[in-house]
């Protein structure tokens, strides 16, 4: 899979142009807190949709690994903030800066399959966040990817949390959860 999306990377240099065009199907509320990253390597790059989102009034937040096995923890970004490199070489906040509680979540991803199940990179970070942050709160988790990142089917486990959509460079999908 990482191969995979490494080709689609190569094949989509505009792709962070192109997938920005779908945003306003996303319907994120104006002054809503969006979780976002920053895309390392051939992650599919939200940062089109995040400059969007921050003229919309959207607060951004960005994760920071706090421990392993542990949930990330967001911290509002403010413009002028830098971001430090973290865990794994990611780009992070410092942990001093306001923590957040996003409503909505933009998440990387490795694979996804129609039904809204996503491959991640195996640590189970963003699982454990949408755990904690739907314990107290609703959240929407929209995978950002290339189209060709979708596969026929996925592994998951019990623990594992299913995206509310999907934006790739071809539009927004919106995926039902099954109850029961």
């Amino acid at each position: 899979m990482r191969k995979r999306r490494a080709d689609l990377a190569r094949a989509h240099p505009d792709f962070a142009r192109a997938v920005a065009e779908h945003v306003a199907a996303l319907k994120i509320a104006d002054s809503a807190t969006v979780g976002g990253y920053i895309a390392i390597n051939d992650e599919a790059d939200p940062h089109i949709i995040l400059k969007m989102l921050t003229s919309q009034n959207c607060e951004l937040a960005f994760p920071r690994v706090v421990a392993k096995g542990e949930p990330l923890a967001f911290h509002r970004w403010q413009p002028g903030r830098v971001m430090a490199e973290g865990a794994y070489g990611i780009p992070e906040p410092s942990k001093d800066w306001p923590l957040a509680y996003p409503k909505i979540l933009l998440v990387p991803l490795l694979a996804f399959d129609a039904n809204g199940h996503r491959l991640g990179y195996g640590g189970g970070y963003y699982d454990r966040t949408l755990d904690f942050l739907r314990a107290n709160s609703t959240v929407r988790a929209i995978g950002v990817a290339y189209a060709g990142q979708e596969v026929d089917a996925l592994p998951r486990e019990d623990h594992d949390h299913p995206l509310d959509a999907i934006i790739t460079e071809n539009g927004v999908r919106e995926f039902t959860r099954r109850t029961g």
